[in-house]
């Protein structure tokens, strides 16, 4: 007997979804006697001239019955002698579409029903680039309604070409097309007498014998959701480990704080075991006292990143649009933070794929844009490690769920610019921009084309918001390095150790205009700098920079420009 298969069934409204599922559970003997009885009597009465409706047994809400669609998801568990299921049956309407993105997101694969008489609609290819987007790999595509299109084998071909160019287009790399009568049975759950012409396997025989192979990620790692302190001799982490496994005494990193320690004791419910493997639920105890919170991650891969910046793609969901500089509440893993929507790279056309620019996502549509986070924390690319790599956008004041996605690319350290020479290397963001949005008072970076920068580079000394003068020197005191911009030109990069007062103004890293006017300047700025603690950074940088001699503030459409 093959494992537990969760599915869900999408596609545009009206397309048979419901009567579908319904028609499994009834063939199947799978309903109770009074469960059976109602659906006769419930029947009688709808608008089938007294013919089963087998939506009835999933659409349960009164607004679903009057309506004859379905609003909100329905979750069945069902077994048959060859495997168990539970499928979420979604809704087809756009209105609706948020409860579909819900039904998706636990899904293992995707029965997409497209209407035999009107083929792939609008609403068909969201919930496919949805169910994509969520990771679902393995796709059935049931051609309903045949009935209604005389079985014909030229409609189904031409419907199979529209798929199969959709396959190509999202690199689908399991797909089962088969023609089905949801309302008469036909390839259901025994195979047609009136479409011959198709040898492939009944809808319920492809459910049972499709294999989701699993996917274990690269190495362990487990989200810690709670630190169970019972009583002072005991301190453990507890989640569910997501992918590989932990063994008692091996060597784990936490993130984000980067520390090692070993594994004392693993807890798998009330019972000591030796190992624990992915989708366990488990307590960890480590051999030292390490910083550990909700949020950290407990992991042995070396290269799990940490960082404060994503690009995501997103189904925006709410009712207002998203804007650039819109800031949530953003929940990843078992960790949630303040985050913002820098910037809005493109929205995704449902028809063609096209990617298209934007100033604003509108509800139900698909787009890319770049989020930066309130901190540094554990994520990855969706790809790589799941649920490292899912997340959602809360509002702050209403707290519903304003859209949900998934990780593309985790921006690093190496994304930042910098100037480089002979191992010498300083970063930076002084040829950046500063915005600072009005509406929702949130500074941001716009990011420029050029992140390196070498000896004998043109650099820009003018934008929006700064204006530099043409010969001017740049020390960076946390790097120790110096640069000499010449006439708009890089002309050296030097270790700061080297670097004499040159009677040229001295800007910081950031663009910041350091009140240094004689070599006795630089000196005292150098040894205050040498003795700096925690405590009197910031009345470090208040004493020796000055914001407003290069960098300004402008007003901009919905941004002033710092």
């Amino acid at each position: 007997m093959n494992g537990l298969l969760k599915f869900i069934t999408c596609g545009s409204v009206d397309d048979g979804k419901s009567t579908l599922i319904g028609h499994i559970l009834y063939d199947s003997k799978l309903l109770y006697a009074d469960q059976e009885k109602a659906l006769l009597l419930d029947s009688k009465v709808g608008s089938r001239g007294g013919e089963i409706d087998y939506s009835l047994l999933l659409d349960g809400l009164m607004a679903e019955r009057e309506q004859g669609i379905t609003i909100d998801v329905a979750y069945r568990y069902f077994t048959t002698e060859r495997r168990s299921f539970i499928v979420a049956d979604t809704p087809g309407h756009e209105e609706y579409t948020r409860n579909m993105a819900v039904g998706a997101s636990f899904a293992q694969l995707a029965v997409i029903l497209v209407d035999a008489k009107q083929g792939v609609l609008v609403q068909t290819r969201r919930h496919l680039r949805i169910c994509s987007l969520m990771g679902i790999r393995h796709f059935i595509f049931a051609v309903n309604k045949m009935d209604l299109a005389e079985y014909s084998q030229e409609r189904f071909e031409e419907i199979s070409k529209s798929i199969a160019a959709l396959k190509e287009e999202l690199s689908l790399r399991h797909v089962t097309i088969i023609p089905v009568s949801a309302t008469q049975g036909d390839n259901v759950t025994v195979k047609s007498e009136h479409m011959p012409w198709y040898q492939g396997e009944t809808l319920l025989a492809s459910l049972e014998q499709t294999e989701i192979t699993k996917e274990d990620g690269n190495g362990f790692y487990m989200p810690v959701q709670r630190v169970c302190r019972p009583d002072h001799e005991f301190r453990g982490f507890q989640g569910q480990v997501e992918s590989g496994t932990v063994s008692a005494g091996q060597s784990l990193t936490i993130l984000p704080g980067n520390e090692t320690a070993k594994v004392k004791s693993i807890l798998v419910g009330d019972r000591l075991s030796d190992q624990a493997s992915a989708g366990q639920a488990v307590t960890i105890q480590l051999d030292r006292e390490v910083d550990v919170s909700r949020g950290s991650v407990l992991t042995d891969q070396e290269q799990l990143p940490v960082s404060k910046d994503v690009k995501a793609s997103i189904l925006w969901m709410d009712d207002a649009p998203l804007k650039e500089g819109n800031d949530y509440l953003l929940k990843l893993g078992t960790r949630m933070l303040p985050a913002v929507v820098k910037r809005i790279d493109y929205r995704v056309d449902i028809n063609t794929g096209e990617h298209l620019p934007a100033k604003e996502i509108g509800k139900n549509e698909i787009a890319s844009c770049l989020i930066e986070l309130s901190q540094k924390i554990p994520v990855d690319e969706f790809k790589r490690n799941k649920t490292l790599g899912e997340l959602i956008l809360i509002d702050r004041v209403s707290h519903m769920t304003s859209a949900c996605g998934v990780v593309e690319h985790v921006e690093g350290d190496e994304d930042k610019p910098y100037f480089e020479k002979d191992g010498l290397r300083a970063g930076g963001y002084i040829f950046e921009e500063f915005y600072f949005n009005l509406e929702n008072a949130f500074l941001s970076r716009q990011k420029t084309k050029e992140i390196t920068y070498r000896q004998g580079d043109f650099v820009p000394v003018s934008g929006d918001s700064f204006l530099y003068p043409g010969y001017f020197d740049v020390i960076s005191l946390d790097d120790s390095v110096a640069v000499l911009v010449r006439n708009q030109t890089i002309q050296d990069i030097i270790s700061l150790d080297d670097y004499g007062y040159t009677g040229l103004p001295v800007l910081d890293e950031r663009g910041f205009a350091l009140k240094i006017r004689s070599t006795e300047d630089l000196l005292n700025c150098l040894a205050e700098y040498k003795n700096l603690t925690p405590d009197n950074k910031i009345a470090f940088h208040n004493k020796w920079s000055k914001f407003e001699t290069y960098r300004r503030i402008v007003c901009n459409e919905n941004f002033w420009i710092i």
